[in-house]
């Protein structure tokens, strides 16, 4: 009896979603794993997109599409201990202290990853076809991977809420706390100002000197021209 209760403890430890953590109430994960992980897929996709739409080579992507897929499955159906991209993530940030987040909100944000995921490797490598459906996806994945990585905002995860009708627990930098906002968080009038004065600046730049900007720039030292002598 005692051995079949171990059995069933440990096929609960292989197959769970998120881990336990003392002080928190439900599972939690490594946010700042997950964001370096973010940026590595990120990086992965957007030149695989690149090389799609500038070369006409699909090879690339078809393997990224693959790669995705399997690890986000691993992710969300087995454990997230055992996907590769987070376990190299948490390689890349162990010197850093945690930062915990609600399992929960996750879970839900990556499903949404495995639906899209499925659909990409679908048409893209069984089917063996594009269309704007396969680049819509690719788009929609990047601005997640991107929101992840560079903001820390898991737009999955405010979906999570709309969805379910509940709060999130245990979001990156407090964002589910309805606290008021520090004073180095605030942004004045005049900020707001410089801001626009900005975009001003830069349409004027565009207007002034984009022809002088479109030309070429010649080689400084003049060795490709010597070398053209020769």
């Amino acid at each position: 009896m005692n051995r079949k209760v171990r059995l069933i403890k440990k096929g609960n430890e292989i197959i769970k979603f998120g881990e336990d953590v003392a002080g928190f109430n439900t599972p939690v994960l490594n946010e700042r794993e997950i964001r370096a992980t973010a940026g590595l897929l990120f990086l992965i996709m957007f030149i695989s997109v690149l090389v799609a739409i500038l070369k006409g080579d699909f090879l690339m992507i078809k393997y990224a599409v693959t790669i995705f897929l399997t690890d986000i499955v691993v992710r969300v159906f087995v454990n997230t201990k055992f996907s590769p991209s987070l376990i190299i993530g948490r390689l890349i940030v162990r010197n850093q202290a945690p930062e915990y987040v609600g399992a929960k909100q996750k879970r839900f944000a990556w499903l949404i990853g495995v639906v899209l995921a499925t659909t990409m490797f679908t048409l893209m490598v069984v089917v063996n076809s594009y269309s704007p459906i396969t680049g819509i996806i690719c788009l929609v994945c990047l601005i997640f991977l991107f929101f992840e990585t560079a903001f820390g905002i898991c737009l999955g995860c405010i979906f999570y809420s709309i969805f379910y009708g509940e709060k999130t627990q245990y979001c990156p930098g407090e964002v589910c706390d309805s606290k008021s906002k520090h004073d180095i968080q605030k942004t004045s009038g005049a900020q707001m100002l410089i801001i626009l004065g900005f975009i001003a600046y830069l349409i004027l730049i565009m207007y002034f000197f984009n022809d002088n900007f479109s030309v070429g720039p010649f080689e400084m030292f003049g060795t490709e021209s010597s070398t053209q002598a020769k």
